[in-house]
């Protein structure tokens, strides 16, 4: 079970994604008795347990040979195994792990964690009847922590359907069926603690918080509503310890659905992508851009030659709504992207120079590589040269202009232009929101900076509008982020 730090705890990691299905129109009530809903649908519930050989270090024992030596010698009146008293040493160690998963299809395809068969050499599939087969990976994909697998069967497996967990609410109840430290076919029930969970796991994250019990073995099992569907994939847990105390998360189904889908279509996952980096929308941000209130996906950065870019979305553009689903956050952009049709033409409708506009934009999809973009090297030339620095008081942060000698001192790329930071008032707001030296500023409020008077001429204009707060576009080690900073003096 993986671990993520949050706060001064642990989140341990245990699996993942799902969806489909209708909403229920109305709230189920807890039944008197779970047996007839576990009694359907343990069955289609499975232990997943995976083998890994790993070359041993020298000097390093199996812990399972430990083990089964313990016991040997407890049998022989303490006599080590092995010749001359000495344990054998085997040049390989056997390492086995054991996690849950469900069956969605009767011919055998399992969705578990990627992280419960990520490295494995060889993976079992134990039914309720404790039949076992061997698995094979049809696909699996580590941005979301799901595995699609693959077994053989002699005659049709029972299999369980999905749900809509945009359906389901705050307060419903919940069941999970999984293998916590290897126990098979344990039941627990909760409810609903929250909804859209981000746990910083990843870019998609979207999950339910359950208070049903979930532990280490849990990881990959489902999580389903009264009506027997599958709500999402039980993936992480929150624990000091280790063990359950409450505070379970599951990936929403609709989340992973189509994540399934493109695994067992295509083996690998086409996500949806536009190219553009973004940000989220403080409300400091949101009163220097005239928005009203914090909202939407500030535009830091458009991808040359990405989708955006003939679509006409600009830097500093805040997304408000794309393919007509509202962007009420940041973290809410990535996940309606991702699961868009690639090749789609979609409304996007953005906040520009104090007004509301909508774009026209073909959805990409998103490269196994990322976005990377080369850097052309710096120029040698006028490397003799000093270069002035020059204070900007309202900022609390003193410039260079970009010169060949600072494109070299500073590494900058070709391609940047604006005012390099070569010092910072400790004392200043800049300070505050973690400008730093070396860190670029090519734009305040919405004007280009490439000199000292196109900064001086938006920050004169800024004054004239009685602004208190202005907003910086910084460039930082490649990226580029928004920063609003208060005006000084």
């Amino acid at each position: 079970m993986r671990s993520i730090l949050h706060s001064a705890a642990a989140l341990a990691a245990i699996g993942l994604f799902v969806a489909g299905g209708a909403p229920q129109a109305f709230a189920r009530s807890a039944p008197e008795s779970f047996a007839d809903l576990t009694a359907k649908l343990s069955p289609a519930v499975v232990n997943i347990s995976t083998t890994t050989f790993a070359e041993r270090k020298e000097g390093q024992r199996d812990p399972l040979e430990e083990f089964r030596e313990f016991f040997n010698r407890r049998g022989q009146g303490g006599q080590e195994g092995g010749e001359g008293g000495q344990p054998q040493q085997r040049p390989r160690q056997r390492q086995a792990s054991l996690g849950s998963g469900f069956i969605i299809d009767k011919a055998g395809f399992i969705v578990t964690n990627n992280h419960v068969v990520e490295d494995a050499d060889q993976i079992s599939v134990i039914l309720e009847d404790d039949t076992v087969l061997e698995a094979k990976v049809v696909g699996r994909d580590d941005k979301v922590d799901i595995a699609l697998l693959k077994v053989e069967p002699k005659s049709p497996l029972p299999a369980v359907g999905w749900g809509n967990s945009d359906g389901a609410r705050v307060g419903d109840w919940v069941m999970a069926i999984g293998n916590p430290f290897g126990l098979s076919g344990t039941v627990t029930a909760g409810i609903i603690s929250a909804r859209a969970r981000n746990i910083q796991a990843g870019n998609y994250d979207d999950f339910i918080q359950t208070d049903a019990a979930i532990n280490r073995g849990n990881s990959g099992g489902p999580l389903f509503n009264m009506a027997g569907q599958v709500i999402g994939v039980n993936t992480a847990i929150f624990s000091p310890s280790g063990g359950s105390v409450g505070v379970g998360f599951a990936n929403s189904s609709n989340l992973i659905r189509p994540v399934i889908e493109d695994l067992r279509k295509y083996g690998r996952v086409r996500r949806g992508w536009i190219g553009v980096r973004i940000q989220g929308v403080t409300e400091e941000i949101a009163q220097t851009l005239g928005l009203g209130k914090a909202r939407g996906a500030l535009v830091s950065d458009v991808t040359p030659e990405g989708p955006a870019t003939g679509s006409g979305i600009e830097s500093q553009d805040v997304i408000l709504t794309f393919d007509g689903r509202p962007i009420d956050k940041m973290s809410e952009l990535p996940r309606v992207v991702a699961g868009t049709s690639i090749d789609k033409t979609v409304d996007v409708q953005v906040w520009r120079n104090g007004k509301q506009m909508t774009l026209k934009l073909k959805v990409g999809e998103l490269p196994d590589d990322g976005a990377a973009v080369a850097s052309a090297a710096p120029s040698k030339s006028d490397a003799a040269k000093e270069f002035a620095r020059s204070e900007i008081k309202p900022l609390g942060v003193t410039v260079v202009e970009i010169t060949d000698t600072a494109r070299e001192k500073y590494s900058l790329p070709a391609n940047v232009k604006g005012l390099v930071v070569v010092e910072v008032d400790e004392t200043s707001d800049a300070a505050l929101k973690g400008v730093r030296p070396g860190d670029v500023i090519d734009g305040i409020q919405q004007a280009n900076v490439a000199s000292m008077a196109d900064a001086d001429k938006a920050l004169e204009s800024a004054k004239k509008e009685s602004r208190n707060v202005v907003l910086l576009r910084v460039v930082s080690a490649g990226a580029i982020r928004y920063v609003p900073v208060k005006v000084a003096g």
